[in-house]
C-alpha cells in the first residue's frame, strides 16, 4: 500500500470537499483495524515529466506546473483551484499509483492500494472535478509500454462518472471498462449514459450502469454480477479497481446509498477473478467520498479485500 505525508498533501485546503485530512481519517481506521501488520505500507514518490506525458498533453502539464508557481485561480472552469505545491502534490498521486502498478508487475506484490488517488475525471488535456492529472489514465498507459501488457480492465464504483479514463480509451478495445455510477441526469460530470459502451473497434469493450438516485446495495447486487462477466469474458491481465467512497449512503455531494460492505465485496470479487484469470494483479485505487467515516469504512473494506 502507498501511503504517507506526501501522498495527503494532495486536498484543496481546510473546509473544501476534498481537503488534505481524508489521508488521516483513511489511516487512523487502518491502524485501529490492525490492518498495518497485515500490509506493506511505502512512501510515494513523484511522477516525472515524462511518465506524465505518457498519458496527458504537454500544454496541460505546462499549465499546471505554471499555475503552482503561482497559486491563484482554477485549473478548470471552477471546482479545481490552484494553489502553491499543487503541481508536486499531483505528481506525487500519480508517482503513488505507477509504484504501485510496478511493485504489482515486478512481483514484489500481489495486489496494492493507494487511497489518494483514483482521478478519474482530468482527460488528457485538463483538469476537472478535483483531479488535476489522472493517474489511472497514466498508470494505464505505462502498464502497456513499460510492462507490455495490452488488456487491461478499469473498473469504477465511485458515484460519479469516470469520464476522464472512458473517452480517452473510447475507441481502444483493450482498455476493457467497466463503470457503475449514479445516473448523469443527477450528477457531475453528466456523462456515462448505458448506450456509451465504446466506438468503432472498441464497440461492447464498455460497459456503464447509470443508477437512480437512492440507489443501495440491492442495485449493486443486481448489476455486479454483468460486470464481473463482462470483465470475465475479456480476461484482462490487469484489473484496475477505483473505489471512491462517495456512492456511500450520507456523502455530501452525491445520492447513492451503498454500504461500506460493498466496497469490499467489490475488492473480494476482482481478487477472485485475477486468480481464476492466472495473474492475480489487482490495483485499487481510492477516488472520491467526502464523508469521512464513509471514506475510513470503505477504503479500509477494500483493503481487507485484498488481503483476502
Amino acid at each position: 500500500m502507498i501511503a504517507g505525508e506526501k501522498l495527503a498533501r494532495y486536498g484543496f485546503g481546510e473546509g473544501h470537499p476534498f481537503g488534505p485530512d481524508r489521508h488521516g481519517a483513511f489511516y487512523r481506521e487502518f491502524e485501529a483495524r490492525g490492518l498495518h501488520r497485515k500490509v506493506e505500507v511505502e512512501e510515494t514518490r513523484a511522477a516525472t515529466e515524462q511518465e506524465l506525458l505518457a498519458f496527458h498533453t504537454p500544454e496541460l502539464v505546462a499549465k499546471v506546473r505554471d499555475k503552482s508557481s503561482v497559486g491563484q485561480g482554477y485549473l478548470d472552469g471552477g471546482d479545481t483551484p490552484a494553489y502553491r505545491g499543487v503541481f508536486e502534490a499531483a505528481s506525487y498521486v500519480v508517482g503513488g499509483t505507477l509504484k504501485a502498478a510496478d511493485a504489482i508487475m515486478s512481483g514484489k506484490a500481489r495486489r496494492g492500494f493507494v487511497p489518494i488517488a483514483g482521478l478519474h475525471h482530468a482527460g488528457r488535456g485538463h483538469a476537472a472535478g478535483f483531479c488535476v492529472f489522472n493517474d489511472c489514465g497514466v498508470a494505464i498507459e505505462l502498464l502497456r509500454s513499460r510492462h507490455g501488457l495490452r488488456r487491461i480492465a478499469y473498473v469504477d464504483i465511485d458515484a460519479h462518472h469516470g469520464d476522464g479514463v472512458f473517452y480517452a480509451f473510447e475507441s481502444d478495445p483493450q482498455l476493457i471498462f467497466a463503470d457503475l455510477h449514479e445516473d448523469g441526469r443527477f450528477l457531475y460530470p453528466g456523462t456515462g449514459s448505458p448506450e456509451e459502451t465504446g466506438k468503432g473497434a472498441a464497440a461492447g469493450t464498455k460497459v456503464n450502469v447509470a443508477l437512480a438516485p437512492g440507489s443501495d446495495d440491492s442495485a449493486f447486487e443486481a448489476h455486479w454480477p454483468r460486470i464481473l462477466a463482462h470483465l470475465e469474458a475479456h480476461a484482462p491481465e490487469f484489473i484496475l479497481l477505483q473505489c471512491g467512497a462517495d456512492s456511500i449512503e450520507g456523502d455530501p455531494i452525491t445520492h447513492l446509498r451503498f454500504s461500506p460492505r460493498t466496497h469490499g465485496r467489490a475488492a473480494r470479487d476482482l481478487v477472485a477473478l485475477a486468480e481464476r484469470l492466472g495473474h492475480g494483479r489487482v490495483l485499487a485505487t481510492g477516488g472520491g467520498g467526502y464523508n469521512r467515516s464513509n471514506l475510513a469504512q470503505a477504503w479500509n473494506e477494500v483493503v481487507a479485500g485484498l488481503i483476502g
